[in-house]
């Protein structure tokens, strides 16, 4: 009785505020209301999260200890992912990253490399920015990734304290120098004896993964894994 009541609500509703699917541009009736199916299945899904060795794991080996690190899909240049990913970061579309990080949760859940992980902990933004932006995109994606997965979110264990200027017309070198004593642990406590999933929208260099990264190892018996939406090509 309910989920049809439910069922008729949705369909009014969209009828009173119509959305289109964000690739294609056809009606879109689904709950999340951002992708058709045929554009959902054609995502560029990475496989990484099932896979050891792969590209996002290997980019870390000799920088930084990690457990396991994948993203879920291939970031190019005008693909629809860049199109998702641009509605969250710079159109203020804050359930665009629910909506991304639930399709990490199911992934993460029809997988069992991930399940000693015990928390997740999104990659703090410098609070200048995120007063800005209104959100830290990450703690979005978090969020979506536990409404599917039940893992808490430790949102506040790590800091970001130094305000640093965008990474993306850098060079290798220059990002790991420009994230240098960037990010601080706040809550130590939140994070001792725990295997954390440290999470972010999207990884080129990895460098500002792996500075944050290396805070969360300073706390004892910590173990670190870390996972984005996308892995640029």
């Amino acid at each position: 009785m309910f989920a049809t009541i439910k069922s008729y609500l949705n369909d009014f509703s969209h009828l009173l505020y119509p959305h289109n699917c964000e690739g294609c541009g056809t009606d879109v009736l689904n709950d999340d209301g951002f992708l058709c199916a045929k554009c959902l299945h054609e995502l560029p899904e990475t496989g990484f999260i099932n896979v050891a060795d792969n590209p996002v794991e290997k980019s870390f080996y000799g920088r930084l200890k990690i457990e396991h690190a994948a993203a879920g899909y291939y970031f190019t240049k005008d693909g629809l992912l860049q199109h998702l990913i641009s509605q969250l970061k710079y159109k203020r579309n804050k359930e665009m990253g629910i909506f991304l990080g639930k399709l990490l949760g199911y992934q993460l859940q029809a997988s069992e490399r991930f399940n000693n992980v015990e928390a997740l902990l999104p990659l703090p933004l410098n609070e200048r920015k995120e007063q800005k932006r209104g959100y830290n995109q990450a703690q979005l994606i978090c969020d979506g990734i536990a409404e599917v997965w039940q893992k808490p979110v430790l949102s506040n264990a790590v800091v970001r304290t130094v305000f640093t200027q965008s990474q993306t017309n850098k060079n290798r070198v220059d990002r790991w120098q420009n994230m240098e004593g960037v990010f601080a642990v706040a809550h130590a406590n939140q994070l001792a004896n725990k295997h954390i999933l440290l999470v972010d929208d999207i990884t080129t260099t990895g460098a500002t993964l792996e500075a944050c990264g290396n805070e969360i190892l300073q706390v004892p018996n910590t173990k670190l894994s870390i996972l984005t939406v996308a892995f640029t090509i």
